[in-house]
């Protein structure tokens, strides 16, 4: 499948950001001794921009690309969070061989300065 490119000059921009912060929270993850298994994963439930494996622990990671760390903390909204968490579960639900690993939603955050912060366990899978 390929996916649908930004048709204006400030999308395609904004895109390019997106992609530029995913690489640099992988490569920031995998220097933490993660390996990732997928990027930009999309289900019927919603995207999840990375997945990570280290032991027996998979993290599901949101990434978000702001001006500052508080503001890209802040745009991850409960309602957010419930779709990553679907989607984790869809994922899950296809791969019953890491269904039985512990998971956890990180969220690596990443200025437009060039500032990345990781934050593990950015926030809990609803039960």
């Amino acid at each position: 499948m390929t996916e649908a490119r930004p048709s204006s000059p400030a999308r395609q921009a904004a895109h390019a950001r997106g992609l530029a912060a995913e690489a640099r929270a992988a490569a920031l993850l995998e220097g933490l001794g993660f390996a990732i298994l997928a990027r930009r994963v999309r289900t019927k439930a919603g995207e999840i921009d990375l997945i990570a494996r280290i032991d027996d622990l998979i993290v599901f990671c949101e990434v978000k690309v702001r001006a500052d760390l508080d503001a890209a903390a802040f745009s991850i909204l409960p309602r957010q969070q419930r779709r990553i968490a679907a989607a984790a579960e869809a994922w899950l639900a296809e791969r019953p061989d890491h269904a039985r690993l512990n998971a956890r939603f990180d969220a690596v955050l990443v200025t437009t300065g060039g500032r990345v912060r990781h934050l593990p366990g950015a926030f809990e899978m609803a039960g």
